[in-house]
């Protein structure tokens, strides 16, 4: 499995986001996430949201990828907002019986649940038009220490190896009759913590094995050799660059100059 290529993330393409270059990409989209964090004002969102279906357009991923990511995190979202429309404010938009729909807490969701699609967004767009090996590359360059990138890179490297293992166990398990016939809360239960035991253990004995055949291939021994990129042109990014700076400006200044009003 290429790291540097790893289907379940990165796409393939030559769309204008593919070829910015990585550094200034990765500094343009940081600095766009940063702005969208700290939006207050929810006129603001919509705005923010459509800067980023349009950088999306521009990637050309296909709305697939998006449809298969974005469900985990966005019931996290809605787990967490879903209540905030009952239970935030004082202005009564819409009531029955004790169910009470408020004003100021339809906003209040609706501004967290807008900037988190936004930003959500903007990090699979960096994610699936830049090899996650770039990435850290990128990183390394701005003078994040190796140690820390080296543990980025086996993290996302073994994670689907852990996630082939899960996969493994739970079918043995079914093989062996877990889930064929309905069980108390308590063995369920008991099974799921042997499960999840038995991977931890697998996954520290396979990091000792990984650790040690690291070391003795030279990891650590000496410090990383400093190298220097030749820099080369970015015809993208000298017009991508500015673009995405000044709208994370300009979504700053709006906020500043509209919590003023």
């Amino acid at each position: 499995m290429a790291i540097a290529h790893h289907g379940d993330l990165y796409i393939p393409s030559d769309s204008p986001v593919h070829r910015w270059a990585v550094g200034s990409k990765l500094l343009s989209l940081l600095s766009f996430m940063f702005a969208v964090a700290i939006v207050r004002q929810l006129v603001l969102v919509p705005l923010a949201l459509g800067l980023v279906a349009l950088l999306y357009g521009l990637s050309r991923l296909p709305l697939s990828y998006l449809a298969r990511r974005l469900p985990y995190p966005g019931l996290f979202v809605v787990a967490m907002v879903a209540v905030l429309p009952l239970t935030s404010g004082k202005t009564v938009l819409w009531q029955w019986g004790w169910l009470t729909l408020r004003l100021e807490g339809t906003q209040t969701a609706a501004l967290v649940a807008g900037r988190f699609l936004a930003i959500l967004i903007t990090g699979f767009i960096l994610l699936g038009t830049t090899p996650f090996l770039d990435i850290l590359k990128a990183l390394r360059g701005w003078g994040l220490p190796p140690l820390l990138t080296d543990m980025a890179l086996l993290t996302y490297r073994y994670l689907y190896d852990i996630a082939a293992q899960l996969a493994t166990m739970q079918q043995a398990m079914g093989l062996r009759g877990y889930g064929h016939r309905r069980q108390t809360a308590r063995r369920q239960w008991t099974w799921l913590a042997a499960l999840m035991g038995s991977l931890l253990l697998r996954s520290y004995e396979r990091s000792q094995r990984v650790y040690k055949a690291m070391r003795l291939r030279g990891y650590g021994q000496q410090p990383p050799r400093a190298t220097v990129a030749a820099a080369t042109p970015d015809p993208v990014g000298a017009i991508a660059t500015p673009l995405t700076l000044t709208a994370a400006t300009i979504l700053v200044l709006a906020e500043i100059w509209i919590s003023r009003l």
